[in-house]
């Protein structure tokens, strides 16, 4: 699984991707943020999380630099030990939340993804 941001034609990034860039270009590619290290740029802990997110629940933005360009993306991070500042990467889980927990069918809250950690 790869964590894809999209490089458009005018040479910007965007995660999550979207069809078009700010300035309107299309999509040209796709860049793996999972083999980059960022910076956490801010942070915060829920602690009144929905059914099957774990609590507390550590939440961060962080910020890539990919080849010159700034690429934000806000996940959980697999610690409460986070500061501004600290350098992280991208991990797989597997299961972001536990799917049966809530009143909605499992299969549709079935999430894997990425959280942070601290390098």
């Amino acid at each position: 699984m790869s964590m894809d941001a999209y490089e458009y034609e005018d040479g910007s990034i965007s995660y999550p991707g979207h069809p078009r860039s700010r300035g309107g270009a299309e999509p040209v590619g796709t860049i793996d943020l999972s083999e980059y290290t960022g910076e956490v740029v801010t942070w915060t802990t829920s602690t009144a999380t929905p059914p099957g997110v774990r609590e507390p629940n550590t939440l961060a933005v962080v910020e890539f630099d990919v080849e010159g360009e700034s690429v934000r993306a806000i996940g959980q991070v697999t610690t409460d030990e986070i500061e501004t500042g600290d350098e992280v990467e991208p991990v797989y889980v597997e299961e972001l939340r536990e799917p049966g927990a809530g009143i909605r069918e499992p299969e549709s809250q079935d999430w894997d993804g990425y959280r942070f950690e601290p390098v």
